[in-house]
């Protein structure tokens, strides 16, 4: 990168981040968008569409009846290209948790779900033969004040 670009860059990170300039800034930080990609074997998407449909969409709702989340969203790539996922599994939330909260958290997710972490686990990496999880991004939503 050449250094007017690097400056210019720079400069706009520090647009972004700055409090002195918040006042200033007509967006404001919102809800954080946590976006996972997930490419599904051929022959497998109704498999992974009724795991999704069934299983993620109640834990999803317990997070949200929770409070812990405000909503979630399955999108299809309809046209995803060769190295993009087939699927992105969204879930949208307010503030980040302390290390402490996270815990509490994994545990009354345990305690409904009735299983153990071993469990889930197993569960996971069975899913595992025939989905595969690729990156996760976390976004930030921007309002206009």
């Amino acid at each position: 990168m050449n250094k007017p670009m690097l400056a210019a860059s720079l400069a706009a990170a520090t647009l972004w981040a700055s409090p002195a300039t918040a006042q200033d800034w007509p967006m404001t930080p919102g809800n954080y968008w946590e976006v996972t990609g997930v490419s599904v074997d051929d022959g497998h998407g109704l498999q992974y569409a009724n795991w999704l449909a069934d299983n993620w969409v109640r834990n999803q709702e317990f997070a949200k009846e929770q409070g812990w989340i405000s909503g979630y969203h399955v999108l299809n790539n309809i046209h995803a290209r060769d190295d993009e996922p087939d699927l992105y599994l969204i879930t949208i939330f307010d503030e980040m948790v302390s290390a402490e909260e996270g815990e509490r958290r994994r545990l009354a997710y345990q305690q409904f779900m009735q299983r153990s972490a071993q469990q889930l686990q197993a569960e996971s990496g069975q899913r595992a033969d025939y989905r595969h999880v690729g990156s996760t991004i976390l976004l930030r939503d921007m309002e206009k004040k």
